[in-house]
């Protein structure tokens, strides 16, 4: 293993070689329609071995140590959704830990369910990661940013 990321997975490394500013990926749970909601151009890496592995948070704990990220969102919890009551999903939270050890200044920012698949179905998503996590609402889309060193 040559690279010096976390990230050494050859055909993510691949598109993401490729990808460009305002590009995004999408890491999602197991539960999210990979195949048919994706953009008209975007790559599927299956990486779903057994029901919990991998899991998002795994996933993008590996991303940031690779790319610069502009924007993290994830899918906003419609308000008539039983799980709304619940308060952010706990899977946020570990979001929120990973960007802070990576020292990424970003927020979470939630796009509406179905403005969230739309935002997905883009010519600009270039890349989905998808994942065997159980965790609700485990879903976040990326922005790639700027290498700027």
């Amino acid at each position: 293993m040559l690279l010096h990321s976390q990230l050494i997975h050859p055909d993510i490394n691949g598109v993401l070689g490729q990808a460009g500013h305002h590009s995004k990926m999408l890491i999602c749970d197991g539960n999210y329609p990979a195949s048919s909601k994706m953009g008209p151009d975007a790559e599927l890496v299956s990486l779903n071995l057994s029901p919990g592995v991998v899991t998002c948070a795994q996933v993008l704990s590996a991303l940031v140590t690779a790319i610069p990220l502009d924007a993290v969102n994830t899918m906003g919890i419609p308000d008539d959704d039983p799980y709304a009551k619940h308060g952010p999903p706990p899977v946020w939270a570990e979001y929120k830990k990973i960007l802070e050890v990576a020292k990424l200044d970003l927020e979470l920012t939630p796009i509406q369910k179905w403005d969230f698949y739309d935002s997905v179905m883009s010519d600009d998503h270039v890349l989905t990661i998808q994942t065997a996590d159980q965790a609700l609402w485990a879903n976040v889309l990326l922005t790639i940013g700027c290498r700027v060193d």
